[in-house]
């Protein structure tokens, strides 16, 4: 018997999202060998991200995560190239059902403040700024499995904003590509209610 829920996820819980700009000799290479990375002046898109999940969700837990933003052929998707949990069975199905390279970290949080992950990054929160109301989200993401492409559906809805703050990254740990670097933008998911999963084919 699985630790983990089977899919989809009724994710429910708030983010903070940075946007970077970065060279393609910096940026982490997509996760799938059958995509390729968005260029945007020669630059690459990455994201980094904080994430919580509350209850109701079918699990509750603290993660950080890196995003390149790639196409597969004209269909854009979302890789995620580096990601931690608190969760062992979120780690578990992360990785079982749609080949999300999960690992473990420590974090720390004083929601909506700041969040920590030990060795790897953190946010400082000053300032947000939301809509007045909830708009629909949604995109996929592109992973890979013993070279197939696995790909998996988001969407829900969420109160996006901009936020102002200050993020972090261990220049010697596994996201120090963005040590020192402004992102573009700061972006807020607060709250949100998606749903990950089902897995799609690769033509999906």
């Amino acid at each position: 018997m699985n630790a983990y829920p089977p899919e989809p996820w009724d994710l429910h819980g708030h983010a903070y999202v940075g946007v970077w700009l970065l060279p393609l000799d910096i940026a982490p290479p997509p996760a799938s060998a059958q995509t390729r990375a968005v260029r945007l002046f020669g630059r690459t898109i990455v994201s980094a991200a904080f994430f919580r999940y509350d209850d109701p969700s079918p699990l509750t837990y603290d993660e950080i995560m890196s995003t390149v933003l790639v196409r597969h052929g004209f269909r854009p998707r979302v890789s995620i190239t580096h990601i931690w949990v608190d969760s062992e069975a979120s780690r578990d199905g992360g990785r079982a059902l749609w080949a999300i390279p999960k690992d473990l970290a420590e974090f720390e949080r004083d929601s909506h403040r700041s969040y920590v992950a030990r060795a790897i990054g953190s946010l400082g929160l000053l300032r947000e700024r939301r809509l007045p109301f909830a708009v629909p989200v949604g995109f996929r993401t592109a992973q890979d499995r013993d070279g197939e492409l696995v790909v998996a559906q988001v969407k829900g809805r969420a109160r996006l904003g901009v936020v102002r703050g200050t993020w972090s990254f261990d220049p010697d740990g596994p996201l120090g590509f963005l040590a020192g670097r402004r992102p573009l933008l700061s972006l807020s998911l607060h709250p949100f209610h998606l749903t990950f999963g089902r897995r799609h084919s690769s033509g999906a």
